[in-house]
């Protein structure tokens, strides 16, 4: 008689399984395409408690335990000053799921809302970002890996354009500016969300939001109002009704870009114009 799985072994055995095509494949894809590990490597996988760091956290282990490429994993939990519940709540999903957690603290929520109590949250990101740099090259790390997926690339694109008024992507892979020798990747870059969201589900699984003070304190209305990101999604969603490939359209959009027909664009932080080539006989 064959012996009954763990509730993590059936987690991860769905992630190889049912969602092979939705989650493995993409996942390998990426991690592939934009080598984002190398022999070597020792990454600390950073888990904010969000249903995408979990995945991540899972993805990671499995491909650890299938990989000819040698590498390291630590998988690092920053608290930054979740309540009781929410942290709870982390440390009993990282325990359901066999992940081996690290945990360390900050007070990164209350200097954030210290600092912008009206609209912390591009402060917060920061923060948290130089904390979990930190921490990992303290642990003697290379890497930190974030759970940013297909859908938050799709996102930022075009919030950028409809906001920003810029063609602005996000890459898989950054070398830190601050922290020699550090680099972020985002081995979910292929990854659609709601593909996320159907493997938590699936699996019964319940993971937090984002825990700080100024979102538990926002209404659903007030969120949605105020809300970029939430708008571009809905617009997102809207267009999908029309045509089911538009978000790998505009996800293929940023892998290719015709800077010849583009008027003017920065490299390197240098603005350039189409006039450079025009005057010289090239266009």
């Amino acid at each position: 008689m064959a012996k009954e799985l763990e509730t993590y072994q059936q987690i991860e055995r769905s992630i190889i399984t049912t969602y092979r095509k939705t989650l493995w494949s993409p996942f390998v894809l990426a991690v592939k395409k934009y080598r984002l590990i190398e022999s070597g490597d020792k990454i600390a996988v950073c888990i904010s408690g969000g249903k995408d760091s979990m995945l991540l956290a899972k993805l990671m282990q499995e491909l650890h335990r299938h990989s000819e490429t040698p590498f390291e994993l630590v998988f690092l939990v920053m608290d930054p000053g979740y309540n009781a519940e929410n942290r709870k709540r982390i440390e009993e999903n990282a325990a359901l799921l066999n992940v081996p957690i690290t945990v360390f603290e900050s007070d990164v929520f209350a200097a954030a809302d210290s600092a912008c109590a009206e609209a912390p949250c591009y402060l917060c990101a920061r923060m948290r970002r130089g904390h979990l740099y930190a921490k990992a090259k303290e642990l003697g790390c290379n890497k930190i890996a974030l759970g940013h997926h297909k859908s938050d690339v799709i996102e930022t694109t075009v919030m950028g354009m409809l906001y920003g008024g810029q063609i602005q992507g996000m890459l898989p892979r950054i070398k830190s500016s601050n922290f020699a020798g550090m680099e972020l990747i985002r081995p979910m870059y292929c990854v659609l969300e709601r593909d996320v969201v159907r493997w938590a589900e699936h699996n019964g699984l319940q993971f937090i939001a984002c825990a700080c003070k100024f979102t538990q304190n926002m209404t659903g209305g007030e969120e949605d109002t105020c809300s970029a990101r939430r708008k571009v999604k809905g617009l997102i969603e809207e267009l999908r009704k029309e045509n089911d490939n538009v978000e790998n359209n505009i996800f293929q959009s940023i892998h290719n870009v015709q800077l010849d027909t583009l008027a003017e664009y920065k490299q390197n932080g240098k603005k350039h114009s189409f006039l450079e080539k025009f005057d010289d006989g090239g266009i």
